[in-house]
Parts: structure tokens; C-alpha cells; sequence
């Protein structure tokens, strides 16, 4: 491929947040449907809640505290559903026992970030499918090296680092550069580092913008631009 028809796509994201889960199935038809652009993928960290504690807390009642009623709960689950299974995603929200702090998971997906492209990939598709469609605890450390492991990163490496402070502000830093440059919500796709594509938008919308931009940058406007 030559290096005009290559873009970058950063995804501003959090692995708790089901419409990112929704994007990233989407991005992944986009790319498919892209033509002969090449469109390498960086995940970037957002957190929907960054206050919630390192152990995390009880999803029911985070939930409840949050949306007011069982109630409305069902009814945001059952909004968010069949818009998942249509992108082939088994949410199985009434399995997430734990609302996690998505830190650790972001320090992870960064370190997965300098292993390799594909790596990182791997990485966060497998956190998505850990948290909503398995129920597990991604703030857990065992959980969190499994999923390194399975990803093909060295296991041992994150068991040693998850425990430390390392990249804690490097990623805390990141989250604040987004809401800096007036991210407040996720997805965020930023194309080629100056165009954001707002939410879970449709694979067509997706892939149109990708080779919008692919094409500018063919002409050498991106360069122009700042």
C-alpha cells in the first residue's frame, strides 16, 4: 500500500462503555468496506467514571444510584440489546456483577499499544467480551493478565507492572488531553489525528469518512490544515 492511502484512526474509548463495544464492531465493517485504504487502529483511554474505587463496586447498586430504578435499568439494557446483536455482540448485562474502575484495563491496553497494532487490537476486543458478554471483573489483576496472555503479550511483564504506579499519569494524562480538546462522550474516532467522528455511528458513515480523509491526504490537504 502506498503511504498516501494509510490513515490513523485513534478510538477514544472505555471497555465499560457498550456503545464503544457497538463502535469497535462497526469500525471493523468500515475498515472491511474502507477500499484500498489502509487504516491502522490506536485505542485511546476515556473513563466514564473514574471515581469509582480500585476494587470497584456492586453493578445493581452503581446502576440504581445511577438511572434511579430497576425500572429504567431494563429499559436502557433493552434499548442497547438487539443494536448489539445485530453487530454479532451477546450483551449479557445481568451477568457484570461488578462496576469496575477502568484504569488498570486503560494502563493494559497502553502497554498492549507498544507490543503491536494487532496486539492492542486483540487486547481490547477481548476486554469488551470479558465484561459484557462473559460478566467478568476487568478491574481484576487475574483477569487482567489472562487477557494479556491470551492477546500474545508476556504475562509475567503485566503481572510484575499492574501492581506498580506505572503509566498511571501517562494514561490519567491522555484521559485529560480528550476532555481537553471537548471529547466529553464515547466513542470518539479521531481520523488522522484532526477529524472526530462523534459516537457508535454506522459502519457506511464509518467507512465514508475513512476514505474522505484518505483522499485529502492523497491531495496533501491534511499537511495544509492544522
Amino acid at each position: 500500500m502506498s503511504e498516501v492511502n494509510a490513515i490513523t484512526v485513534d478510538v477514544v474509548s472505555d471497555v465499560v462503555c457498550p456503545w464503544c463495544f457497538i463502535g469497535q464492531k462497526r469500525l471493523d465493517k468500515a475498515v472491511a468496506a474502507a477500499g484500498d485504504v489502509e487504516v491502522h487502529i490506536r485505542w485511546r483511554p476515556f473513563q466514564l467514571d473514574p471515581t469509582i474505587p480500585p476494587q470497584g463496586k456492586d453493578r445493581r447498586d452503581y446502576m440504581l444510584a445511577k438511572f434511579g430504578s430497576d425500572e429504567r435499568i431494563r429499559e436502557i439494557h433493552a434499548r442497547i440489546e438487539p443494536l448489539g446483536e445485530a453487530e454479532g455482540i451477546s450483551f449479557a448485562f445481568d451477568a457484570i456483577k461488578v462496576a469496575p474502575n477502568t484504569l488498570d484495563a486503560h494502563r493494559l491496553i497502553r502497554w498492549a499499544g507498544a507490543a503491536g497494532e494487532d496486539v492492542q487490537n486483540r487486547l481490547v476486543r477481548r476486554l469488551f467480551q470479558l465484561n459484557f458478554e462473559e460478566g467478568v471483573n476487568i478491574g481484576d489483576h487475574t483477569v487482567l493478565v489472562e487477557a494479556a496472555r491470551e492477546a500474545g503479550m508476556d504475562a509475567s511483564v503485566v503481572e510484575t507492572l499492574l501492581p506498580s504506579d506505572a503509566d498511571v499519569e501517562a494514561v490519567r494524562t491522555e484521559i485529560t488531553t480528550a476532555s481537553r480538546m471537548g471529547i466529553t462522550g464515547v466513542p470518539c474516532f479521531l481520523l488522522e489525528g484532526k477529524y472526530a467522528v462523534m459516537g457508535a455511528q454506522d459502519a457506511d458513515t464509518l467507512a465514508d469518512a475513512i476514505r474522505q480523509v484518505a483522499a485529502a491526504k492523497a491531495r496533501g490537504e491534511l499537511e495544509k490544515a492544522d
